[in-house]
Parts: C-alpha cells; sequence; structure tokens
C-alpha cells in the first residue's frame, strides 16, 4: 500500500487570481476568443473553457503551450508578480480593425482616422 506524503508545504499566494483567470484576461488581452486559442493550441475549445474555470489544472506541457500561443513567458501565466519581458502588444482585435482600415480607399481611410483623432482627443481630455 502506497504510503500517504507527510510534506505540509506553506500555500503559495497567487493574489487575486487563478491561473485560470489569468489565462482567460491574457486571452482576452491578446484578442483571442476560446476557439481560436485552442485551434493554436490543438485542443478543443471546451478545454480552454475548462482551463480557465480551473476546473482542470494546468500540466507543465500546457502551461508551455498557452504561454507560446499567447507569446508570453510561463512565469507570466503561472505567476502573477512575474515581470513581463516586453512592452504590451496591440490585441489581436485592434490589429484586424486596422488591417480593415488599411484595405479601404485613401478618401475613406482619412475619414476613419479623423474620427479616430477626434475620439482620441476627446478621451485626452
Amino acid at each position: 500500500m502506497p504510503r500517504r506524503p507527510t510534506l505540509k508545504l506553506p500555500p503559495l499566494d497567487y493574489g487575486n487570481a487563478t491561473v485560470g483567470q489569468r489565462l482567460a484576461r491574457i486571452r482576452k488581452e491578446r484578442g483571442y476568443t476560446q476557439v481560436e486559442l485552442a485551434k493554436k493550441i490543438g485542443i478543443i475549445q471546451t478545454l480552454v473553457s475548462d482551463y480557465e474555470i480551473d476546473r482542470l489544472r494546468l500540466s507543465a506541457e500546457m502551461a508551455v503551450r498557452f504561454a507560446l500561443a499567447l507569446d508570453i513567458s510561463t512565469d507570466e501565466l503561472l505567476h502573477p508578480k512575474a515581470k513581463k519581458k516586453s512592452a504590451k502588444k496591440p490585441s489581436l482585435k485592434v490589429m484586424r480593425r486596422m488591417e480593415e482600415i488599411e484595405s479601404l480607399p485613401p478618401r475613406q481611410q482619412s475619414v476613419v482616422l479623423s474620427a479616430l483623432d477626434s475620439i482620441l482627443r476627446g478621451a485626452a481630455r
């Protein structure tokens, strides 16, 4: 019969968010849906959901897969106080909008950019 472990480790301080909550936040910041992230990793969407709601624990391999897919370090994913390695990248959602704007004729691009400039000036006040 196997022995029960007697090692008592102190609890880890994960801050206010669980690993799953951090995973969901980072995924949203990067502009991915659960379906898109699942395809990028090679799993199904329900598994991404299960990881995000902490129904499943991240194995070391899955942590690496998520980190690679989200272009972050495993430290950023697993440790709430980890230092980020680079400046924040634009979200996928913003990048898609930029591509749509670039595909417009020059006159329409000018109109869209003027509207954005007005909104940004108003937000800065």
